[in-house]
């Protein structure tokens, strides 16, 4: 069976809303410049809708939806020459048991991490000999519990490996995905990975213990959702699914309150963003409501 072009069948998948198949003015072109996406009649459906709009998840699919669309997205052109990709989202909703520290929690959170970066594999290379060959990373510090879940998760025809047996023997355009690294090793052996020239791309699944050289400027954000809090609550989140920009959500009103190009809002010289204006932005619309509401204008 011929092996069609994944660069065309990835486009395909991420751009759900755009017609290839129409005139030409909304063909979707695949240009070798870094960030270039699309024609502008041709928008990216962040949230399957055909809207453009940032928006918070309302379930674990949609989140789901969400991630994979702007990972394969990114994948298919990345804002720079180096495709490392990261994707970051609570794994779990009950966003309480994140940090409580409970071995429990943390086993929860690796089977969610797991089950997404199987969807995703999934997405990618959905039929054997069509689209590019994958790989499921796991970290140097995964138990051996977790490789065999790994294993046993696996979609496909995938290559399960994990880094406590060195590097993997990637082949030319092969996509990499790396489940919750946690070390310093293990973030260099993904920039590695990426910048060797073979693999299609190294994509990040919430990377664990990430200090602000695990992790370049070059990379791109896939995919981001970021809970804010104001008074121990959740009242709204960061989020960015690309290439649109990242765009602060209020949890009550669903109104953008800013956004953000990466320029705005990344750390120097890191790929993470500072959260503070984001932070700013929720609290005082929050404060705002609460004056509305105490002067009964709303």
């Amino acid at each position: 069976m011929r092996r069609l072009s994944w660069h065309f069948l990835l486009l395909l998948y991420a751009y759900p809303t755009c017609s290839l198949l129409r005139t030409p003015t909304n063909v979707l072109v695949r240009s070798n410049t870094p960030g270039y996406c699309s024609r502008s009649a041709c928008k990216l459906s962040l949230f399957g809708s055909g809207s453009s709009a940032p928006k918070i998840p309302a379930s674990t699919t949609e989140r789901d939806n969400q991630a994979i669309n702007s990972v394969k997205a990114a994948i298919a052109s990345p804002k720079s020459s180096l495709p490392l990709i990261e994707c970051e989202f609570p794994p779990l909703q009950a966003l309480n048991k994140l940090g409580d520290g409970s071995l429990r929690s943390a086993i929860e959170a690796e089977k969610a991490n797991l089950a997404f970066a199987t969807k995703l594999i999934q997405s990618i290379s959905p039929i054997p000999f069509i689209g590019p060959n994958t790989w499921l990373l796991t970290s140097e510090s995964s138990s051996n519990a977790f490789f065999t879940a790994a294993k046993k998760a696996k979609a496909g025809s995938t290559n399960v490996h994990p880094l406590k047996q060195g590097l993997p023997n990637v082949g030319k355009g092969d996509i990499c995905i790396f489940v919750t690294p946690s070390s310093r090793s293990d973030y260099m052996a993904a920039q590695k990975i990426a910048s060797s020239g073979v693999a299609g791309a190294v994509v990040i699944i919430n990377g664990f213990a990430k200090d602000q050289k695990s992790v370049p400027a070059e990379a791109t954000m896939g995919y981001f959702l970021k809970p804010l809090t104001y008074n121990s609550q959740v009242v709204g989140y960061l989020t960015r699914c690309y290439p649109s920009k990242w765009a602060v959500v209020d949890i009550i009103s669903k109104e953008v309150l800013g956004s953000f190009d990466d320029s705005e809002i990344l750390v120097r010289g890191t790929n993470t963003p500072d959260l503070r204006q984001s932070g700013k932005l929720v609290q005082k619309s929050v404060d705002d409501r609460a004056i509305r509401a105490r002067n009964g204008l709303q």
